[in-house]
């Protein structure tokens, strides 16, 4: 059972087909997907921009919602999420650092690269995301210090 009920997704140009395929596969893990866009690449799809969005709207939820950004290198979304207080994006490229990512860090955004990775280890990805529960103990005593490097 997945502690996460919600997904929020978003992309730019560089990631927008892969996150038109995720959304069905996301859909058939029993999960509500949020669409923060776009919906087509027309131009002025800049990633920091769906970063935001997506993020600003994650903050608004519960802790039962999660986010996926996608772009071509999954590297700027990351960048432009973990700006964000609160979020803790990660990019992940394998299954094993999407468990890490929850285990170790308590992210609530992982990224990914449609350029660097296929639709089935972004599935892969994703559900190992999901499955992994964030540990505490010596990690939460990290992510306090993260926290106090933003102030």
């Amino acid at each position: 059972m997945f502690k996460f009920t919600r997904c929020l997704i978003a992309a730019d140009h560089g990631g927008l087909d892969l996150k038109q395929r995720l959304i069905p596969f996301l859909q058939q893990q029993n999960l509500e997907v949020l669409d923060c866009g776009p919906d087509a690449y027309d131009g002025d799809d800049d990633f920091p921009d769906y970063a935001a969005r997506l993020s600003e709207k994650l903050l608004a939820l519960d802790d039962q919602s999660f986010g996926v950004l996608i772009c071509g290198s999954g590297l700027g979304m990351s960048i432009a999420a973990n700006k964000i207080d609160g979020i803790r994006a990660a990019l992940c490229t394998d299954a094993t650092m999407a468990r890490l990512a929850r285990q170790h860090s308590n992210a609530n955004v992982v990224c990914l690269g449609a350029r660097i990775i296929g639709e089935v280890c972004a599935q892969d990805i994703v559900t190992h995301f999901l499955q992994a529960a964030f540990e505490g103990g010596r990690h939460q005593r990290r992510l306090d210090l993260i926290k106090d490097l933003e102030g």
